[in-house]
């Protein structure tokens, strides 16, 4: 059931939203019962941490002048954008993969 309610009174949808907030829940959401059983909060944590990986990487990129400035205003417009996206996906309970990303967070999650 994609809405049903935890022990803690956090629904399926909050909780695959919540993922995207920051790296820390993501990963508290895969350690702790009974969240890491649910296949969607799984693939929601491990897309967002996949997700944040990125954007370390278009940060590092950005030491690099001139080109790595620009690839890195680019592509932190475009995570940004992606983000919002699987953010407002998560919260209304849908799978929304993004590219080669959601690939990696199916695999992990076990899809």
């Amino acid at each position: 059931m994609p809405n049903e309610i935890a022990q803690d009174g956090l629904t399926d949808n909050n909780a695959a939203g919540l993922a995207y907030l920051t790296i820390i829940p993501a990963i508290i959401f895969l350690v702790a019962a009974p969240y890491n059983q649910k296949p969607l909060i799984r693939f929601h944590a491990w897309q967002s941490i996949f997700l944040n990986i990125a954007w370390i990487a278009i940060c590092m990129i950005g030491v690099i002048p001139i080109l790595g400035w620009l690839i890195f205003g680019v592509g932190m417009l475009v995570l940004f954008v992606a983000w919002i996206m699987v953010l407002l996906k998560a919260l209304k309970g849908e799978r929304y993969k993004l590219p080669f990303i959601g690939d990696l967070a199916e695999k992990q999650a076990g899809f």
